[in-house]
């Protein structure tokens, strides 16, 4: 039974009928209120003597939840108070999340994500979520029914393989799924009531964690093949069959796994893959507003991929698809773009090269002409030194890999290079913005997957622009799930790149950075959903009547914290 119904008073105002009472209303962090209850919620349900006398707003317990997250003195341990204080109070939570934007989303998603996804066994709290294990899958639609949100708009899924640039964490992805609604609540208005964050718990190849005693997530080996697609299809299926217009969001999945899953599915329902399709369209839109300040056309640009990986071919097929829709054709497109792996340039002879990393290989006649050490293995510098980019992109969570001599051979031939070392957390980040500033004599145009701090250069200081998918996939999900879109196409996804980019400092002031704060994200979120519901429309895919104004819609039913009355039921 829900503990709790939205009630309209006889003037037409919403109030909370409650059924808790006591100790277990104090312990249900969507009603509890703490300090806030009033007087007459006291007295009505059983509350008196539990909480101290003075009664607080919403806005001065803000100010009191600030200042013990100030006391903390690392990220990790200010995460950990986040998601405590999330687990007593959610609507504290968002209230704060949302006073400190700017300042809190990277300790609640990346890059500080990545230290609590490491620790997650160890600092276990209060479990929260869906942990779907591969013995249970018979059971998956009665696990699924233990979900404590009764109606979803959203499902946000990971199997903890490729989590950020730190690799297999196992259930640990599940603080993936759960940072990631929250950054979907604080920046779009997705009802936090509606939401399901899950793990597919289908083992782990990670030696610590099968050898530590405290690992508390199935402790074997990744099913791999047949046997991991048939649990997927369960998975799948379960949720179709007991959510038909739910919004299923991919996350950190392996590369051999996260493409496949999205084309199986991405014709059947409302799926996304956030490493692929989320990362594709922030770069982009960095790329786009480069392209209006430097007054240059997409499809004349060289592009040069430091990591083939998922994301990085999901990046390159949403450039490449820009190129197109500038007047090139696929293959020339194609021809623009030179992707550096683990064992060097990618050609059509190189060993073990997957189905998406095919269409970028050269074939080895185009660089027989260079000057390289040993031709079955071409390094990034070589590959920069002989074609010259305009853009060099970092997907390989190497840190320092874009070394001072790859960026000054880039400099030497471009006047205003896009350098974009987008790998996370921060210590896995290609360059820093100090060096990529110094190297390029101030001239680089740059945006980076981790939160760095303004350069002091000749005097002036230089905003960073982060390359951080929450620009995107907020307000992207926000549109689909209000337009009920049967599924989500890359106009679609296109659509949200676009309205980024238009918000994008740069296009008014060329040394300007690439993206806007990010202490902005909110009301760039309401924009893109406004573009992508439209382009949903207009493309056939809306299950909303038509004269229904989406701006409208997307107002009305934005969630924000704060709190109602209760009354006892």
């Amino acid at each position: 039974m829900n503990p709790y119904q939205i009630k309209l008073d006889e003037q037409g105002k919403p109030y909370v009928s409650v059924t808790l009472r006591g100790n277990p209303l104090l312990q249900n962090p969507k009603l509890n209120k703490g300090s806030a209850f009033s007087r007459e919620e006291r007295s009505a349900l059983h509350l008196n003597g539990r909480l101290p006398q003075h009664i607080e707003t919403l806005e001065e317990q803000v100010v009191r939840c600030y200042a013990q997250y100030q006391e903390k003195k690392t990220d990790l341990q200010k995460n950990i108070y986040l998601n405590s204080l999330h687990d007593e109070n959610e609507i504290l939570f968002y209230q704060l999340l949302l006073a400190h934007l700017g300042e809190m989303l990277p300790i609640v998603y990346t890059p500080t994500v990545g230290d609590a996804v490491q620790t997650f066994s160890l600092e276990l709290r209060r479990p929260r979520g869906i942990f779907l294990a591969y013995p249970d899958i018979d059971h998956v639609e009665t696990i699924l029914d233990e979900r404590i949100n009764p109606e979803l708009d959203i499902i946000l899924v990971t199997d903890g393989e490729g989590v950020l640039g730190i690799g297999d964490w196992g259930i640990g992805g599940i603080h993936i799924s759960i940072g990631k609604l929250m950054v979907y609540t604080a920046c779009s208005g997705l009802n936090p009531n509606r939401v399901l964050p899950m793990v597919l718990d289908v083992g782990t190849n990670n030696a610590k964690l099968l050898n530590d005693p405290q690992y508390l997530g199935w402790r074997h080996q990744r099913i791999t093949g047949k046997e991991y697609d048939q649990f997927i299809d369960k998975f799948v299926r379960a949720v179709q069959k007991k959510f038909p217009q739910v919004y299923l969001h991919w996350e950190d999945f392996g590369r051999d796994n996260a493409r496949k899953n999205l084309e199986r599915y991405r014709k059947e329902m409302a799926t996304f893959n956030d490493d692929m399709q989320g990362t594709g369209a922030t770069v982009l839109a960095c790329i786009l507003s480069g392209m209006v300040a430097k007054k240059q056309n997409i499809k004349d640009q060289r592009v040069v991929f430091l990591g083939a990986g998922t994301a990085g071919c999901g990046i390159a097929d949403q450039i490449c698809q820009a190129m197109v829709n500038a007047g090139l054709s696929e293959a020339a497109a194609r021809k623009n773009f030179w992707m550096v792996d683990r064992f060097g340039l990618l050609l059509q002879n190189s060993h073990d090269l997957q189905p998406f990393q095919a269409p970028y290989a050269r074939d080895s006649k185009e660089i027989a002409a260079w000057k390289v050490v040993d031709k079955n293995k071409i390094t990034l510098s070589e590959v920069v030194d002989n074609m010259h980019p305009t853009i060099l992109i970092g997907c390989s969570t190497m840190q320092g890999a874009f070394t001072e001599s790859i960026v000054k051979s880039m400099s030497a031939h471009c006047d205003r290079p896009i350098i974009l070392p987008l790998s996370n957390p921060t210590s896995h980040c290609e360059a820093t913005a100090e060096d990529l500033m110094h190297w390029t004599d101030g001239n680089v145009m740059m945006a980076l997957g981790s939160p760095f701090p303004p350069v002091n250069f000749k005097g002036k200081i230089y905003p960073v622009s982060q390359s951080n998918n929450a620009f995107v996939f907020p307000g992207l999900g926000r549109g689909v799930i209000v337009s009920k879109a049967k599924w989500v196409t890359d106009e679609m996804i296109f659509a949200a790149c676009e309205a980024l980019s238009l918000a994008s400092p740069a296009r008014k002031d060329p040394m300007a950075p690439l993206l806007p704060d990010l202490a902005t994200a909110a009301d760039v979120a309401n924009s893109i959903a406004l573009a992508v519901a439209n382009k949903a429309r207009e493309q056939g895919l809306s299950r909303v009547d038509p004269s229904v104004d989406f701006k409208k819609l997307l107002a009305d039913e934005k969630w924000a914290p704060k709190y109602y009355p209760y009354r006892a039921l």
